[in-house]
């Protein structure tokens, strides 16, 4: 396990957080706003494209974390734009290292439950992959990064089947949801154990259910548990898995970084290339001010990508 320096905290400040806006990214960039990559009852699912000045080939989806919750408000700030996204592309490391970054919206509590959040990223990689030439990317290489509740999802990305559907009328939902390198930081990725050990974080916000660990323990909320298994990432490990990088502050109280060791634990376990950086003494957010030595924890995320998404086997 690698583990950073408090120097090198800093730079997560400012680093796993964010999509950047027009005026933070590169002069040479340039952002396609709300392409519709889904409906639900007319309900528009949009994502941002931020497409480097010289394209790689490779195509990363962004996930902010959120809580599993948006507010209810019509002139609420999307998700795609909220302030935990930003400084990824403020930075400007991974449009500088080619990647095109595909930042989206997914639908949240309360107004919607799981599996719809999880159905909708999976919508976003599906059509990502359909329509890789208009974007120039390589739909069998194709990466993804979350944090906090993003960062679950992009782990589910990287570990769900995520078969399409061959009888489905859309050519998109044909496509597989499956990603082929993961970054995620402070990740939840197991919450029956959160349950069964008293833990902080619960499901409510995401299943619209509230379990205990008396309620797993009697067997009598069978139904419930399983719903709490099915959003766990580290139920759905198998050896084809993507690689995944797990970033975990080690104080983290929202979060506890043992959930990213159970991860680690579990694909290691099934010979799945796995890294996790512990961050000494730092909570969930990383809400220390920026620091000078930002580009390292950036040259660390791009050398994951540049490896695991390079190397993915695609025959």
């Amino acid at each position: 396990m690698r583990q950073f320096s408090k120097p090198f905290n800093c730079l997560l400040a400012v680093a796993l957080l964010m999509v950047a806006t027009p005026g933070l990214s590169s002069a040479k960039a340039r952002i396609e706003s709300n392409v519709v990559y889904g409906m639900h009852s007319g309900l528009a699912l949009l994502l941002d494209v931020h497409y480097p000045a010289k394209a790689n080939g490779y195509g990363l989806i962004v996930i902010a974390g959120s809580g599993f919750t948006a507010p209810l408000s019509a002139d609420a700030l999307p998700l795609k734009e909220r302030e935990s996204v930003r400084s990824i592309l403020a930075a400007d490391a991974l449009l500088a290292g080619g990647y095109t970054l595909f930042v989206i919206n997914h639908r949240a509590s309360p107004g919607f439950h799981y599996p719809a959040p999880v159905e909708d990223v999976q919508r976003a990689v599906r059509f990502v992959r359909h329509h890789a030439a208009r974007y120039a990317i390589d739909p069998k290489r194709i990466g993804a990064i979350g944090n906090s509740s993003g960062a679950q999802f992009v782990s589910l990305l990287g570990v769900m089947d995520g078969h399409g559907n061959p009888d489905d009328p859309s050519a998109i939902n044909r496509e597989s949801s499956k990603v082929q390198a993961v970054i995620a930081v402070s990740a939840p990725t197991d919450y029956l154990a959160n349950i069964l050990s008293g833990g902080g974080f619960g499901s409510s916000e995401l299943l619209g259910l509230r379990l205990y660990k008396r309620h797993v323990q009697s067997g009598y909320y069978a139904l419930e548990t399983q719903l709490v298994q099915d959003i766990s990432p580290v139920a759905h490990v198998s050896a084809d898995d993507a690689p995944v990088l797990l970033i975990h502050g080690d104080a983290d109280k929202v979060v506890p970084f043992r959930q990213s060791e159970l991860f680690r634990d579990k694909l290691e376990a099934a010979a799945v290339v796995v890294e996790l950086v512990r961050i000494p003494g730092e909570n969930h957010n990383f809400d220390e001010p920026g620091d000078p030595e930002i580009s390292d924890y950036f040259d660390t995320m791009v050398d994951w990508f540049d490896r695991h998404l390079v190397s993915v086997d695609t025959k």
